[in-house]
């Protein structure tokens, strides 16, 4: 499962300071994002497919350690980039 060289390209045009930014903390958790949604879909459509499912489980755990590294440096963009990725319900 991987992100085709375009929807990756716009995700990086949209979160990251520039065209070729690839390494900042917000691209990083965006590329995440499509990741997970996307095998997210394949397990519905092939449960037994454990390895997925372990992958799966490895990207969000990496994308919660990069949301808490996130929050604790820059709060405002922490709030902005959950509400943008739509991840989860803000209090």
């Amino acid at each position: 499962m991987t992100i085709n060289l375009k929807n990756k390209a716009e995700i990086v045009e949209k979160f990251g300071k520039n065209a070729k930014d690839t390494g900042s903390v917000d691209t990083q958790i965006a590329l995440l994002t499509e990741k997970i949604l996307e095998l997210t879909e394949h397990l519905k459509a092939n449960p037994k497919d454990f390895q997925g499912r372990r992958g799966l489980l490895m990207m969000v755990g990496r994308r919660k350690r990069l949301l808490s590294y996130l929050k604790d440096k820059n709060l405002e963009g922490y709030r902005k980039l959950i509400k943008e990725l739509n991840i989860r319900e803000t209090k």
